[in-house]
């Protein structure tokens, strides 16, 4: 054989020609044969195209069919506005209608607040979920007016609490559990007197659920309960039932609930969650 280095430029020329003829049908082979063995498999899937084209109009729609469930539109966050179509001036009016504490309670509200298009309002409307509420709840004789577009936190199940970041199985759980053996929240605060729930959590939670309806509850006689009967309450316990009891045999009967408070080791700074559950 004669060395490459002495043929000619056109026979050199040829080879490389030969050797791109070869390659081009080792693809096609490679192709056709794919085509044979699975006839129903396009070259290219839609989450391949993702990959390439993530922004593509496309795909965007492909994204928006998926989650069709109803939603509370006060809570649209950036990416789900995107998703929807809406621009960055349509979600910085509703974030700013939003922060005074408002809430839209309509359709035609949520588009006179955003000022989207006619159009993308009839496309996204059908999707808005806003819940019947009432408007007042009543603490004693006084009736305090409660903001539209809450949840009732006395009736929140627990799968409708862990859609608050930062509330999973458990605290959910350790929530439903906790207001259940109250007999019902008497205020929105008593969601921080649950054990491991996180401050800002519970801030989070409050901006959603609200106490809307009063439990009626029977409140415990303090001057005439056992130990039993004064241990139900979540924020006693039995050894502090105990004391109690003990207090009232030694000094005879309370005259005020804050009484209670002279009491050794006795939570003064809980007192106020007490006193809406006893009664003299």
């Amino acid at each position: 054989m004669r060395s490459p280095f002495r043929y000619t430029k056109q026979e050199k020329r040829g080879i490389v020609i030969l050797l791109i003829l070869m390659a081009g049908f080792q693809v096609v082979l490679l192709f056709y044969d794919s085509g044979l063995k699975y006839p129903d498999l396009p070259l290219m899937t839609a989450d391949s195209l993702s990959a390439i084209f993530p922004d593509s109009s496309f795909l965007r729609d492909r994204r928006e069919k998926k989650d069709q469930r109803p939603f509370n539109p006060n809570f649209i966050s950036d990416y789900k506005g995107y998703l929807l179509g809406m621009s960055p001036e349509e979600l910085d009016r509703l974030h700013a209608f939003r922060k005074d504490g408002r809430y839209v309670n309509s359709a035609e509200e949520f588009g006179r607040v955003t000022g989207i298009s006619d159009s993308l309002l009839n496309t996204i409307a059908p999707s808005f979920s806003f819940p019947d509420f009432r408007y007042d709840k009543v603490i004693g004789e006084k009736k305090v007016p409660v903001p539209t577009g809450f949840m009732d936190l006395n009736e929140a199940r627990a799968e409708d609490l862990r859609s608050i970041p930062g509330i999973g199985p458990v605290l959910s759980s350790r929530i439903v559990r906790f207001r259940d053996r109250l007999g019902g929240f008497l205020l929105d605060e008593q969601l921080f007197d649950v054990y491991g729930l996180d401050e800002e959590v519970g801030r989070k939670a409050l901006k959603m659920f609200r106490v809307k309806q009063i439990p009626r509850i029977k409140k415990i006689p303090l001057n005439t309960a056992g130990v039993e009967e004064l241990s139900e309450l979540v924020y006693l316990g039995k050894k502090l039932a105990g004391r109690i009891v003990a207090y009232r045999d030694a000094h005879g009967k309370f005259d005020s609930i804050e009484q209670l408070t002279k009491i050794e080791d006795f939570p003064s700074e809980r007192i106020g969650r007490i006193k809406l559950y006893l009664a003299l």
